[in-house]
């Protein structure tokens, strides 16, 4: 797919001049490297000589690479051997944010965790992300975006209540631990122009899915029953986050407040439904969540998805079509916003990705080259900290790189 950037102007980079240091793996690390990346920053990835994990787990794995390593440069350095290590360090000296989301001890065990490196560099940022924090008892577990589903309550909400709980459809948790890393790292940046001195921030999957659900868990602490799975709709409020058959596909409504139940049902023609005893409060209708929802299907059934959303939305009801992925890339919403994007790649060819979900004032969006090949940038960063062809030839030579 071929995605043109008709755009003359250059894209808005505030974080010019910044040096990251990738050592992450799969999406949370190397995620909010590439958010950096976006925003202007030099980043260097640091892989094993094999790789980053992901390039190993099958197509899937290619595409974490391909949507989280774009605009970065990769070299592949064996950090076990003095040699490689003694790179790593001048990377280090040389960088403004070290990001790393390796399994438990494995970074300290190198001899680069965070209180190693900030010791002798101690204006480094230094963001490390953990599946389940580095305080408790799970600390030394490693932590997948699944665990982090199920033990944060949230796959204990999600699905039918009858049903085995579920997964949300995406690593949902990765990717936002990503944005709220490189989040953090902005903040310490900022903080780093006030004081001169870096930060040493620690995240987990955990806590950043726990956060992703604020507002139940305030529901929750604040009196409210212990949630759980009721598929669509929402527990306290109808009609609600409703997924409704239409004639072609489904939509999904909500229209609980008052005035929007009163508007929805005078656009549909059942004004009788106003009143109707079952449905004359929110309280009501989510008291008669099963004889609602039959009335909404009988009202919307027999429209197009397409229909539904251009006459509700028209009345300021809040609707959307359940789109698949080939629907979605035909929306015109989604392509005026120039979410998506091209990245060439050092190959000539070219790859369809998707950019940062906002923009910097009028400037066009980011539009990094392509990820590389592990290590494809090994001799061109080696040159740059001042090593000459020949030692970097008896450095491949030795394995400490590749």
């Amino acid at each position: 797919m071929h995605l043109p950037n008709k755009d003359r102007a250059q894209p808005a980079a505030p974080l010019k001049g910044v040096r990251v240091l990738d050592l992450g793996q799969y999406i949370a690390g190397p995620g909010a490297a590439m958010v950096l990346a976006e925003l202007g920053a030099q980043v260097i990835k640091v892989e094993p000589l094999t790789g980053d994990q992901a390039r190993h787990i099958g197509s899937y794995g290619e595409s974490m690479i391909r949507a989280y390593s774009r605009g970065k440069q990769s070299i592949a350095l064996d950090l076990k051997s003095e040699a490689g290590r003694g790179i790593a360090w001048r990377l280090i000296g040389e960088s403004d944010v070290l990001i790393q989301n390796l399994r438990p001890g494995a970074i300290e065990a190198l001899g680069f965790g965070p209180d190693a490196v900030r010791e002798r560099f101690p204006a480094l940022i230094y963001l490390s992300i953990s599946g389940f924090g580095h305080r408790g008892p799970s600390s030394e577990r490693p932590g997948y975006d699944i665990a982090a589903q199920a033990e944060s309550g949230l796959m204990s909400v999600t699905g039918e209540p009858d049903r085995l709980p579920q997964k949300v459809g995406v690593p949902i948790i990765d990717a936002a631990a990503a944005h709220l890393g490189a989040q953090a790292v902005l903040a310490a940046l900022f903080g780093r122009t006030r004081t001169g001195r870096g930060e040493t921030l620690r995240t987990s999957l955990l806590e950043v899915a726990m956060h992703l659900q604020a507002t139940t868990w305030c529901d929750y602490l604040g009196g409210a029953p212990e949630p759980a799975r009721i598929g669509d709709g929402q527990p306290n409020n109808a009609p609600a986050a409703e997924v409704l058959p239409t004639r072609d596909g489904h939509i999904v409504l909500s229209a609980y407040a008052e005035e929007h139940w009163a508007r929805f049902c005078r656009v549909v023609g059942r004004e009788d439904l106003i009143t109707d005893p079952r449905f004359r409060s929110n309280a009501l209708r989510v008291q008669h969540r099963t004889e609602l929802r039959a009335v909404l299907r009988d009202c919307l059934s027999a429209m197009s998805s397409e229909e539904c959303v251009a006459l509700l939305s028209r009345n300021q009801i809040v609707v959307g079509a359940v789109r698949s992925y080939a629907q979605v890339l035909q929306s015109p919403d989604v392509q005026a916003s120039g979410m998506l994007v091209d990245a060439a790649a050092a190959d000539g060819t070219r790859h369809a990705a998707l950019a940062l979900p906002y923009t910097l004032g009028d400037a066009p969006r980011a539009t990094p080259p392509a990820a590389p090949a592990c290590g494809a940038d090994t001799d061109a960063v080696l040159a740059a900290l001042g090593f000459a062809a020949g030692e970097i030839a008896e450095l491949r030579h030795q394995g400490a790189v590749a």
